[in-house]
């Protein structure tokens, strides 16, 4: 099965980045995780507002409901280095082979092709191009050896945002993680699923509930703000996932016996969308999508969604209100602002559910 890229196109002329716009104290923005990871509190967005706990999400959950959880495994992508006498700090950004990634880097002005990044004696990038989007292209020596590589000298990717005196530190190698991940290929977490634990999870299982996993690799994209006027000038970064067809099966199986779909996280969301036909149904599928996903966007692949607080102006901001409805989010960053709530990716949460639900 193909990607699918449709975006109501009419729908999004019309509207404007500062439509996604919003003011947030810095002060609400996490630098650390809740802990437990389940102690993070959740704003339940349905007929109305509640302020619950993410350890409360089974109350929201029945017997044949299936939560969908990608499972990528975040890499250690920040790395530090030298080229001659400057210091440079890189972020893999997406893998075009083995050996061969486009990277943020700065400062990319002190960077040309051909200059070699050292990184440790045996552990060594060479720049084979700076890209019209603001990343450089690097080569390292084999695959092995820049696994090896980040494996001893490189570290969590956190976002920019998140305050650190220094590079990232052991804890965020265990916090910015998922319990459940399991294929190396993210250069950004999944974030709403860092507040799920083991034992939430077999409280969720208890209640009938099926977990289904996907992986979709985030890119480091997922972080940047949208800078042109209009959404529908934005052209999104590709990433790839997978949706086996076991999976694909589980769902269509659980749709079709009266299940609701629960996606944890709009990477989850996204590939479900991308790997859903206009019949509501679901197909294995291997690949990258571009899925940009706007208010007017037509849902098939989920009822639900639990995702964190997204950054004003980004991709992630339009999709919920997408899922939501504008009105809806605006009301429930409004007041997930005046309570206090902690944004962002180490933040709290939300449970966005139909209109009408209770």
């Amino acid at each position: 099965m193909s990607a699918r890229s449709d975006v109501p196109i009419a729908t999004v002329r019309a509207l404007r980045t500062d439509d996604f716009d919003y003011v947030l104290p810095r002060a609400l923005i996490a630098d650390r995780p809740a802990e437990p990871r389940d102690a993070a509190r959740l704003l339940v967005v349905g007929r109305a507002l509640e302020d619950r706990l993410v350890r409360d999400l089974p109350d929201y959950l029945r017997d044949g409901d299936s939560l969908v959880v990608n499972e990528t495994r975040v890499i250690p992508a920040l790395i530090e280095g030298r080229r001659g006498g400057a210091r440079i700090r890189i972020t893999l950004h997406q893998a075009l082979d083995g050996r061969t990634w486009h990277a943020f880097a700065r400062p990319a002005k002190r960077l040309r092709p051909g200059d070699r990044i050292d990184i440790a004696d045996d552990f060594a990038a060479t720049v084979l191009a700076r890209n019209e989007d603001g990343t450089v292209t690097l080569a390292f020596a084999s695959e092995d050896a820049l696994r090896a590589g980040l494996a001893r000298h490189g570290r969590m990717p956190l976002p920019p945002y998140i305050a650190r005196a220094g590079l990232p530190d052991e804890r965020d190698a265990r916090d910015y993680q998922t319990v459940y991940a399991r294929h190396d290929g993210a250069v950004a977490a999944p974030t709403a699923g860092l507040h799920l634990t083991d034992a939430l999870i077999e409280a969720i299982a208890a209640r009938g509930v099926a977990l289904v996993r996907l992986t979709l690799h985030v890119g480091a994209g997922t972080f940047l703000p949208v800078k042109v006027e209009h959404i529908a000038d934005h052209r999104m970064h590709a990433e790839t996932g997978f949706l086996d067809a076991a999976a694909a099966a589980t769902l269509n199986a659980r749709r079709r016996a009266g299940g609701r779909i629960v996606a944890v996280g709009t990477t989850s969301l996204r590939l479900l969308e991308t790997a859903c036909g206009d019949d509501g149904v679901f197909a294995a599928f291997g690949g990258e999508t571009r899925l940009f996903i706007t208010p007017g966007y037509r849902f098939r692949a989920a009822d639900a969604l639990l995702t964190n607080f997204h950054l004003p102006r980004s991709t992630l901001l339009m999709l919920v209100a997408a899922f939501a409805g504008q009105n809806r989010i605006r009301a429930a960053y409004a007041h997930a602002i005046a309570e206090r709530y902690r944004f962002y990716s180490y933040g709290d949460a939300t449970l966005l559910l139909p209109e009408g639900a209770p």
